[in-house]
Formats: structure tokens, C-alpha cells, sequence
């Protein structure tokens, strides 16, 4: 379909006013194969209410962002929506929505260079795309611009951060452009997701993804958050705290902070990002994955309350809102999220996020089109009026675990410069060096050598440059179990830089970890 016919269809649903019709009216006797038909103005409505929910939930928790670690939002803490609210952020800190535009990145190389583009083409735009990333992405990023490319760049042994949250929040577009189709989701998930992650952190993008794709054929939540949980091997961190999490909701049907309480007991240990262990910072997919969760069954299809509940659970808490506004609002329909959210959203809906130059509405109509020929690609109709869409049942993706057998035991501060840090002593099997580079030309970039046990191990490049910066200075797993010591040579030191060393993790396996209790 041309992109004019499109443009031409999306006023015309504008001006009709079209709305979402109800989705399968018995969820839970779906067959796999079976042939689902919609308008193509609902496939729109519904598709345009995925990404204004994903849109308003991250606003909404964005005042909020890591600033209640370990710890819930209480009642009395004030969560607000003022008037103008979605545009200020645009104007003034349009940062916020780094989880929308990384979707945009991939949504706008499938509009360039169609379904079939290879990963490198979505590799490259992300690496070299203007904005600045953290955690999975950061590291993947500077492995990419290094000549490591997906699924290297966000394997675990080149990338502390690979159960990061990182394709968790970027994943909403595999669902919205697969509807009722969670399986192709997977597929798009698997290519483009492991771009920055693996493990743990692939499966949170590949779950929210079938849980997108879900709820267009579905309006029963709890049937959609336990249907595309079969997408996730049940051996799996992440399976086994959302399948908890359901369990939770059952035997504490009216108190979601009850089932908080679990998932903290239960899941909130860290043990790959080295921000993350022992501290109450906590950027794992699976937590924050389960908060997804909670708000959306809690919430019971209310959208103030479902972006609420998902926000006071803390942590991420702009980013799973997000999440959990988009799912909702790609189930409701733009059309029936509540004209309080709207308001705001309006205002903003023709301005280009940042590092973009697309909209929310051109953002619209590039999703309805891609849905189309996903529609399409899998055996469906694209008719004049209307779309048949052949469902999926959900598979498992390959059972795959990050950080295997490494337990973190230590945290030593070292701060120093590289001059000044010697040899570095240590016991265990594994060891993450956590620092900087500070250097008035920002295009220096340090060549730093690493020597354990007195072998080179790895000549690194150290840029200065933030947006190009390596994440962590230095990393080595699955070290021969024992005591190692490691060395630094600078190998282009100059007067205008310096390197500087804030603090290791150190890892150990089982049997170290458990001498220390």
C-alpha cells in the first residue's frame, strides 16, 4: 500500500471517528490457525493505542525514574498529570523517552529497507545514531563500533549488562507491527534483540512483544499475560517469576503490593549488571518485568490504575509503565483511552521525538503499514475495509541463560588513576572494572592493555567520547577458579586524559559465593 493511501486512511478514520470493536469474546478457545478478522480501522485504533499508551505511561512515571529503589512508591506520595505535562518533557527533557525512540530506530529501518533488512542495517543506525544509551545498549553499541556485531554484542561474555532491561523497553514495536501473531513477534525479537541482550534481558523484550501481539485479539488480560508467557523456556528466570507473579495474583486478588512483597523476597537479586549488584539499584529485566506484570493484573484493564500500580512498584518506573500503558492501550484502542491522558498527548502528537524526525502520527501510520504486510507475509488477508489475520498459538524461544555459575562475592573501591592502581589482587573466577575516561578532546580515545596473571588479555579502546564510551573499562568470566591478579599499561597516555578506576566485582562460583555466609 502506498504511504499516501495511507495517510488518506488515517484521516478518514480521524474524521469518522472511528473506535476499537471487542475483541474475541472467548479468549481462551483461540486455535491455533484460526482466521480472525477486524476493520482495518480497528488494526489502526488499536495500533495507534499502543503507542500513545507507551507514550503516556513513560511520562507519567518519568519524575519517579530510580528514585525508589528496593522500596514501592507509597499512597501519600503524590504521582501527578498537570496540564502540558507530555509537551514540557518533549521541550525540556526529551531524554525521558529513550524506550520510544530506540523503537523508532527499528520501526524507521523496516520503513527504509523493508521486512527483510538484516541486523547489521539495525546494528549500525543504533550504533551510530545520535543519542546517548546506557547499560545493554551503551555496551552494545561500543561493541558494534568496535567491529563485534548481533548476537556477539549482546552476548553475556562481551556484555556485563546482556539481562539489562534494555530490549525489554524497545520491544513494543515487534508486537504492534505482528498482531495476533506472537510467534512472527519472536522472530523479530530474536534478530533485532539480540542485538544488545541475551538470556534473561532477551526473553523480557521477547514476553512483552507477544504480550503486544496478544492484545489484539484478546481483551482478557489475564489470558493475554499468561498466554505469551509460553513464548519464554519455563526453565528461565524470567518465566519462573512471571508464572510466580500469577500465582500471587490469584491467592492476593485485591492486594498488589502483597505480591510486590514476593517479588521482592523472591527476585530481586542481581548478579550481571555491574551498577546493580548489592546495591538496591536494580535495572535486571526480570523484576522490573514482573512490575509489568502486576500492574497490568492489577490494574484490571483500568488505565489510570494500571500505570499507577506498575509505576509505585519503583525501580524503572517510567519505562514499565510504558510498557504496561502500551499493552493496555494496544487492547483498548486509542479511541477509548480516557480523554484525561489525551489531552496532554495531543499537544505533541506532531512534534518528532528526539534524535528523529518522526511523530507520534507519522509513527501511526508507519506501524499500520508494517502491520499490513506482516498480515500479509504469514498467510492473512489485507482486504479494502478489512484485515484476516491467522492466529499463533505461542512457542518457546530457545532456552538460553546469561552469567552461568557466576556469583558476585565482593565490590572493592579502588578509585584511582590507571597509574596509581598496581596490581589488583583477587579471588574467584570472574572480574568487572568499573570507571572512566576523562579527556578535553573528546575524540581521544586510550589504548589500554589488561594482563592477568601476567597474560595479555585483552587491548582495549577506550574512547572519551560518552556516546561512544565503553560502558565498563574492563571484564573477564569463567576464570580459572582461584587467585588472580591483574595489571594495566596506558599505551597512549597523554597530559590532557585520564583514566579512572571507580570500583571491581568481583565473581566467584557456587561453592566461593556460599564460604562467605
Amino acid at each position: 500500500m502506498k504511504k499516501t493511501k495511507i495517510f488518506t486512511f488515517l484521516l478518514t478514520a480521524l474524521l469518522a471517528g472511528l473506535t476499537a470493536c471487542q475483541a474475541t469474546s472467548n479468549p481462551k478457545q483461540i486455535t491455533p490457525g484460526q482466521e480472525i478478522t477486524m476493520s482495518k480501522a480497528v488494526l489502526l485504533d488499536k495500533i495507534k493505542g499502543g503507542w500513545a499508551g507507551q507514550t503516556i505511561g513513560c511520562t507519567y512515571g518519568g519524575p519517579t525514574e530510580f528514585k525508589f529503589n528496593g522500596t514501592m512508591i507509597q499512597d501519600y506520595v503524590p504521582l501527578e498529570w498537570p496540564d502540558g505535562i507530555v509537551k514540557w518533557y518533549y521541550e525540556n527533557s526529551p531524554g525521558l523517552y529513550d524506550d520510544v525512540y530506540m523503537d523508532l530506530t527499528f520501526v524507521d529501518v523496516f520503513d527504509r529497507l523493508g521486512l527483510d533488512a538484516p541486523v547489521d542495517s539495525f546494528a549500525m543506525t543504533f550504533a551510530t545514531a545520535g543519542y546517548m544509551l546506557w547499560h545493554a545498549n551503551q555496551a552494545a553499541r561500543y561493541n558494534i563500533l568496535q567491529g563485534i556485531m548481533p548476537p556477539a554484542s549482546g552476548h553475556w561474555l562481551n556484555n556485563p549488562h546482556a539481562d539489562d532491561i534494555d530490549y525489554q523497553i524497545e520491544a513494543d514495536y515487534a508486537g504492534l507491527m505482528s498482531p495476533g501473531m506472537p510467534n512472527v513477534a519472536s522472530e523479530i525479537s530474536d534478530k533485532i534483540g539480540h542485538i544488545m541482550n541475551y538470556g534473561d534481558g532477551w526473553y523480557g523484550g521477547v514476553y512483552v512483544g507477544a504480550m503486544y501481539s496478544l492484545a489484539f485479539v484478546s481483551d482478557d488480560m489475564e489470558f493475554v499475560v499468561a498466554e505469551a508467557l509460553k513464548t519464554i523456556p519455563a526453565e528461565s528466570r524470567l518465566y519462573q517469576c512471571i508464572n510466580d507473579v500469577i500465582g500471587w495474583h490469584k491467592q492476593y486478588p485485591d492486594d498488589w503490593k502483597s505480591t510486590w512483597f514476593e517479588c521482592e523476597r523472591k527476585w530481586s537479586e542481581d548478579v550481571g549488571c555491574p551498577d546493580g549488584v548489592f546495591v538496591p539499584f536494580n535495572i535486571d529485566a526480570v523484576i522490573n518485568c514482573a512490575y509489568i506484570v502486576i500492574g497490568l493484573l492489577y490494574g484490571e484493564k483500568d488505565f489510570y490504575r494500571t500505570i499507577e500500580i506498575s509505576t509505585r512498584c519503583g525501580q524503572d518506573s517510567d519505562c514499565n509503565p510504558a510498557s504496561s500503558g502500551g499493552i493496555l492501550g494496544a487492547m483498548l484502542g486509542y479511541s477509548k483511552i480516557p480523554e484525561r491522558w489525551m489531552k496532554n498527548l495531543r499537544e505533541v502528537e506532531d512534534m518528532d521525538f528526539a534524535y528523529t524526525a518522526i511523530s507520534l502520527n507519522k509513527t501511526y501510520g508507519m506501524g499500520f503499514e508494517q502491520a499490513l504486510q506482516v498480515i500479509e507475509r504469514n498467510g492473512g488477508k489485507v482486504g479494502a475495509e478489512d484485515v484476516t489475520i491467522i492466529y499463533q498459538s505461542p512457542e518457546p524461544v530457545r532456552y538460553e541463560k546469561a552469567f552461568e555459575g557466576m556469583y558476585p562475592v565482593k565490590k572493592p573501591g579502588i578509585n584511582r588513576q590507571i597509574g596509581e592502581v598496581g596490581e589488583f589482587a583477587f579471588e574467584g573466577t570472574g572480574v568487572v572494572f568499573r570507571g572512566n575516561v576523562n579527556a578535553g578532546d573528546k575524540s581521544y580515545v586510550a589504548k589500554v592493555e589488561m594482563y592477568i596473571d601476567g597474560a595479555l588479555a585483552e587491548t582495549a579502546n577506550l574512547p572519551a567520547s560518552f556516546t561512544q564510551r565503553r560502558h565498563e573499562l574492563f571484564w573477564k568470566y569463567q576464570l580459572p577458579k582461584g587467585k588472580h591478579t591483574v595489571t594495566f599499561k596506558w599505551l597512549n597516555p597523554t597530559s590532557d586524559a585520564n583514566i579512572r578506576f571507580g570500583e571491581a566485582v568481583v565473581y566467584d562460583d557456587a561453592a566461593g559465593a556460599k564460604k562467605l555466609y
